[in-house]
């Protein structure tokens, strides 16, 4: 996997690089000292995955990852705890606090890896009104039934759909897929999720619940999902 170091802390990016090299699957490309430097570089070269510090002073690693218009595996660094929050909130790969151990880093590039072994090129729609989708995954052309598919999770420009059986990391975003699927089989339930709604086992409070997996339902999309489902 390619991979780049954003860190404006020329000792900690040093750090960070030693523990890389020590990575097989990993080839660092390119040292960034600041988030314009790095946003640049992505813009003319493909990068699998991104060591991001969070705490810079032109632009913080939070807000380099919102202005990102493709965005590769996200791994966040921090000297501080309180950012882990709206880090999962943006679907990062992992969130390391500093100093890193080899063995954290280890936890965290081992999940990234899975999740890029795992993503397909593209998803391909027949037509509108389709009964499946074709998926190319893993250098084959898979075939999805639309109807077992239970639901949708958001990865960055990547999105895991969930079938009984399988899962499968496809590379486009959860906006562009909403777009493409029935509207009267699937609902929005959260900034990072999709349900088929013929596969609700039940709602609890601000949880829908499909095969015992607890989906989050937004505030906003709760009256909505009521009215979408028929609700009395």
């Amino acid at each position: 996997m390619d991979c780049i170091i954003v860190d404006d802390n020329k000792f900690a990016m040093a750090a960070m690089s030693d523990l890389i090299s020590q990575v097989d699957f990993l080839k660092l490309k390119q040292e960034c000292e600041s988030p314009v430097a790095a946003f640049n570089y992505l813009k003319q070269n493909k990068i699998d995955l991104v060591f991001l510090d969070i705490e810079m002073p032109e632009m913080t690693g939070l807000e380099f990852i919102k202005n990102l218009e493709v965005r590769p595996l996200i791994i966040l660094i921090t000297g501080s705890k309180d950012y882990a929050f709206e880090a999962f909130e943006l679907n990062v790969a992992d969130y390391l606090v500093k100093p890193v151990t080899m063995l954290r880093l280890m936890a965290a590039v081992s999940r990234a890896k899975e999740l890029f072994d795992n993503i397909g090129e593209r998803i391909e729609v027949p037509e509108k009104n389709m009964e499946f989708i074709f998926v190319h995954h893993k250098s084959a052309i898979i075939k999805i039934k639309i109807s077992d598919i239970l639901y949708i999770q958001a990865l960055g420009d990547y999105v895991n759909i969930f079938t009984a059986e399988n899962r499968y990391t496809i590379h486009i975003t959860l906006g562009k897929i909403e777009k493409k699927l029935p509207s009267n089989k699937f609902f929005r339930t959260h900034r990072s999720y999709i349900i088929a709604l013929n596969h609700i086992d039940n709602i609890v409070e601000g949880t829908a619940y499909i095969k015992k997996h607890p989906i989050p339902i937004g505030e906003q999309f709760k009256q909505p999902l009521l009215k979408k489902i028929n609700y009395i």
